[in-house]
C-alpha cells in the first residue's frame, strides 16, 4: 500500500490571506424587501455585456417590460438560460422588451458554490457567457453596489419582474415551476399574455427558487472559507508504479482530473495555483484531484515545499523510483515525459482528454463541468 511520508497541517499564521477588498457598508443588513406588485419600475443605469450602459427610459418604447435577475453560477438559473433565449424570441415582436441583470457580488461567491459552473458573476465572465448561449438581449451588471438589485429586492436568481406600459409592476416571481423538466405552470409567459391581451394578471406573485443572491456583506464567508482551506493538510504520498497505474485505471465513483509537475518547471508551479482553484470548486461533487509529481525520490522536501505553499490538499503523489520509464509506463503509456501533463479520467477508466503541456484554465473547467453536469439534474 502507499505511504504517507509527510502530513503537514498548515499553521494559523497563514490565515492572513484574505481580500483586500472592503465591504461597502451600506451592503450590510437584512435583505432588502421585493418589490411590491403595483410599485414603479426603479430606475437603472447599468453596464452590460456588449459593453453599453442601458438606462431603464432605453425601453420606453415596449409595451411591457420583463426584468431577470439571473446570473453565471447558479445551477437554476443556468436550467433556464434556453428558455430566457426562447422567452426573448418568441415576444420580442410582440411589443415585449426583456433585460437580464445579475445582482451578485462576484467577491461574495465562494469557490464551492462555483462546483456547477466554469465561470463565475465578474463582468468580463458574463461576457463569455453571453456569447456562449447566444443571448440577444441585454445582459447587466449590478455587482459592482447592488443598489438597483436591493431596490427590486432580488430573492434568488432566477427572479423575474414584469412591468405594464406604465411601468408598474404587474407580476413577480419564477419563470415556470419546474427547473429540470417540462413544467405544468408557465407563471411568466400566463402573466406576458394577460398583459398583451389587455387584462389585469391573474396570478401577479409566485414563490422564487435558486440561489440566493450573494450580497456583499457575504463576502465574509468566503473570506473565511479560504482562510479555512489553506489550513487543509498537505500531504504527499509515496507510491510504486504498480500501485500509481492502479490508482488511474481503477473503476471510481468520481471524475480524477491528473496533472504531472514538476519543482523545475515553472509553467508547472504557476499552474498549480489554477489546479488548486478547481479543487476547491468541484471536490464537493462526483470529482478529484490527483498530482503527480516527476521529481526523484530524493527531491521530497522541495515537492511538499511547492505544495505547501500552494495549500494543494488533494491527492499529492511522488513516484517511488529513480526510473523515468516506470513514470512513463504508470502514469500514461501514450505520454511522452514533457511537463506539465494533464488528463482528465471517467470514473470507468478511461481518459477522456490528453493535455500536453499548459492547459487553457477556462477550458479545463468547461470540460469538467460538462462531465459532472451544469444542473441539479444527473448529466
Amino acid at each position: 500500500m502507499a505511504t504517507n511520508i509527510i502530513d503537514f497541517r498548515v499553521g494559523w499564521w497563514l490565515g492572513f490571506v484574505v481580500s483586500w477588498y472592503v465591504v461597502p457598508p451600506a451592503a450590510i443588513g437584512e435583505n432588502p424587501r421585493p418589490l411590491a406588485i403595483g410599485s414603479s419600475a426603479p430606475n437603472f443605469a447599468l453596464p452590460a455585456v456588449d459593453g453599453k450602459t442601458y438606462r431603464l427610459s432605453d425601453f420606453a418604447n415596449a409595451n411591457v417590460l420583463v426584468v431577470v435577475f439571473t446570473c453565471n453560477h447558479c445551477p437554476t438559473a443556468q436550467a433556464y438560460e434556453a428558455r430566457l433565449n426562447k422567452l426573448y424570441e418568441d415576444y420580442r415582436d410582440r411589443g415585449v422588451a426583456l433585460v437580464a441583470i445579475s445582482p451578485n457580488d462576484p467577491l461574495a461567491v465562494r469557490l464551492d458554490e462555483l462546483g456547477y459552473s466554469d465561470l463565475g458573476d465578474s463582468l468580463p465572465e458574463m461576457k463569455i457567457r453571453a456569447e456562449e448561449r447566444g443571448f440577444e438581449f441585454p445582459y447587466l451588471y449590478d455587482g459592482a453596489t447592488q443598489e438597483v438589485s436591493r431596490q427590486f429586492g432580488v430573492l434568488a436568481t432566477p427572479h423575474v419582474f414584469i412591468f405594464d406600459r406604465q411601468r408598474k409592476l404587474r407580476y413577480a416571481g419564477r419563470i415556470d415551476n419546474n427547473e429540470l423538466g417540462p413544467p405544468t405552470s408557465h407563471d411568466a409567459r400566463r402573466a406576458l399574455e394577460e398583459l398583451l391581451a389587455g387584462k389585469p394578471v391573474s396570478v401577479p406573485q409566485t414563490p422564487v427558487f435558486g440561489c440566493s443572491t450573494k450580497w456583499s456583506d457575504k463576502r465574509r464567508a468566503a473570506e473565511k472559507a479560504l482562510r479555512q482551506w489553506n489550513q487543509e493538510p498537505v500531504e504527499l504520498i509515496s507510491i510504486s508504479p504498480e500501485e500509481l497505474r492502479a490508482r488511474l485505471t481503477e473503476r471510481s465513483e468520481k471524475y480524477r482530473l491528473v496533472n504531472v509537475w514538476a519543482t523545475w518547471c515553472v509553467p508547472c508551479v504557476e499552474e498549480l495555483d489554477e489546479l488548486v482553484t478547481i479543487h476547491r470548486m468541484y471536490r464537493k461533487r462526483n470529482f478529484e484531484l490527483i498530482t503527480i509529481a516527476a521529481d526523484r525520490p530524493e527531491a521530497t522536501d522541495d515537492v511538499f515545499a511547492v505544495l505547501q505553499e500552494k495549500h494543494c490538499s488533494a491527492s499529492n503523489y511522488l513516484l517511488d523510483t529513480e526510473s523515468q520509464d516506470a513514470l512513463f509506463a504508470a502514469v500514461d503509456p501514450e505520454w511522452q515525459g514533457a511537463v506539465p501533463y494533464t488528463m482528465f479520467i471517467a470514473p470507468s477508466g478511461e481518459v477522456l482528454e490528453r493535455i500536453y503541456g499548459e492547459f487553457d484554465a477556462l477550458e479545463l473547467k468547461q470540460l469538467i463541468v460538462d462531465h459532472l453536469g451544469r444542473t441539479y439534474s444527473t448529466p
